[in-house]
């Protein structure tokens, strides 16, 4: 047995007698002969190989609380508020929701799924914090087009499909497209394309959709719109168009309509109606400066399952109360 493999059946063997049997450490440092270092060690490394997946099933009443509130004033499948202090500040807060969101796509997620991802920066957190796991004939399909130059925080989306599609031991199908074209016309021409309508037919068939809300405002302003990818007269008309924000590139109103916005005409997006269809469309949202796109995406019925900051969907609450 190579080193490899037997790191791999000590860390087994370790997580199943501390998490099924409950035994202590000290005594399956003894049984597999190490170290007391080496048993906590062997158990960190089980998590982050996705050996093991921690789950909390809360017990409490949930009438009142603040997931239950959201979650049934917007007919959601499901909704998870990640705590963090106020005062950590709103990258703190990315951080955490970012860590939650991949947690739980691992748990979603499942052989011969086709998972749509949509590029930003959000989601490129959620990419870094994934831990592998081995399943066969996953498909990952990149919804927008995306390509950031101001910004090296943020990957472009060829590297963010791929990482999803890596981490699952999955395919991935890359839309080379731009984040918005000048002219809507070369938009309808390119989407005639047989390649990429065989990537729109991807799109259709996702049982997962993972994304966002893109928002114009604020210090943590999303990665669309740090590009040189918009003019002046672009931001001026999404004012007159009564844009409170975008998923996927596609542009949204307050009360999550679309439709007749020009930006849109030239946007390399998905067709929103995909998500309103998906069996899950798994919003990640954090920050306040995307609290109107938020309310917006939650009126179109974008969104089934929702995880954001605590400190966020409290303001969430009170608009829905007030």
């Amino acid at each position: 047995m190579d080193a490899k493999q037997e790191q791999l059946e000590n860390a087994l063997h370790a997580a199943q007698m501390y998490y099924y049997q409950n035994l202590p450490m000290k005594t399956i440092a003894a049984e597999l002969q190490v170290s007391h270092s080496t048993v906590s060690r062997l158990l960190s490394w089980a998590r982050s190989q996705g050996l093991i997946e921690i789950r909390i099933n809360d017990i409490r009443g949930r009438a009142d609380t603040l997931e239950e509130s959201i979650k049934l004033h917007y007919k959601l499948s499901d909704v998870q508020i990640v705590p963090v202090p106020e005062i950590a500040g709103e990258q703190a807060w990315q951080e955490r929701v970012a860590k939650v969101a991949a947690t739980t796509l691992n748990q979603a997620i499942e052989s011969g799924m086709i998972l749509g991802v949509a590029w930003g920066g959000t989601i490129n957190l959620v990419a870094a914090n994934l831990t592998p796991k081995s399943l066969v004939g996953v498909q990952v399909v990149q919804l927008n087009g995306g390509e950031i130059v101001t910004n090296p925080s943020v990957n472009h989306a060829g590297w963010l499909v791929s990482q999803f599609a890596n981490n699952f031991e999955g395919k991935a199908h890359l839309f080379p497209v731009p984040t918005f074209f000048d002219y809507p016309e070369t938009k309808q021409a390119l989407w005639r394309e047989r390649s990429i309508q065989q990537v729109l037919e991807l799109h259709r068939q996702a049982d997962i959709l993972l994304f966002t809300i893109g928002s114009s405002q604020g210090q943590m302003m999303s990665a669309t719109y740090m590009g040189n990818y918009l003019r002046e007269n672009d931001f001026a008309e999404m004012a007159q168009e009564g844009v409170v924000g975008d998923i996927a590139n596609i542009m949204i109103r307050q009360d999550g309509s679309y439709a007749g916005i020009p930006l849109n005409e030239r946007a390399c997006g998905p067709n929103l109606e995909l998500f309103r269809k998906a069996g899950r469309s798994i919003c990640v949202v954090s920050g306040y400066n995307k609290l109107a796109g938020l309310r917006a995406a939650l009126a179109g019925g974008y969104v089934t399952d929702l995880i954001l900051d605590e400190p966020t969907a409290h303001k969430l609450l009170a608009s829905i109360t007030s």
